[in-house]
């Protein structure tokens, strides 16, 4: 479990894991997804992709010369379980973040005629 919270705590790893979300990916479009995201060289995401499958959060098979990654469900909701043990991650969070939602919908709400008004009369 300790390698999976320090896979988990570089923020690199967590994008691959945001990439890798729903869908098998060889590495070569991994690198790519990361570079139009940040500088990165193809080792530097090869050595993410290592700990990240040592650490048991994600699965990777050979498809020919290919290695192809797909996120490791058991190893994610191992993680999952963990956390929830400890509680609601957002607990007293909850009802105040509900009503900031809603508050900012009603922003925007109100801000929707008041903008269609300015741009008429702009145009």
């Amino acid at each position: 479990m300790d390698a999976a919270f320090a896979a988990l705590g570089e923020p690199r790893r967590r994008e691959i894991l945001t990439i890798l979300s729903g869908c098998e990916l060889a590495a070569g479009a991994i690198v790519e997804a990361m570079q139009a995201i940040e500088s990165i060289s193809q080792p530097a995401v090869s050595q993410h992709l290592k700990v990240l499958r040592e650490a048991g959060l994600i699965s990777m098979r050979a498809a020919g010369t290919r290695r192809l990654y797909a996120v490791d469900h058991d190893g994610i909701d191992a993680v999952v379980k963990w956390l929830a043990t400890i509680g609601d991650p957002l607990g007293a969070f909850a009802q105040p973040l509900d009503a900031l939602a809603t508050e900012v919908a009603r922003g925007k709400r109100q801000l929707s005629p008041k903008r269609e008004s300015r741009d008429s009369r702009s145009a």
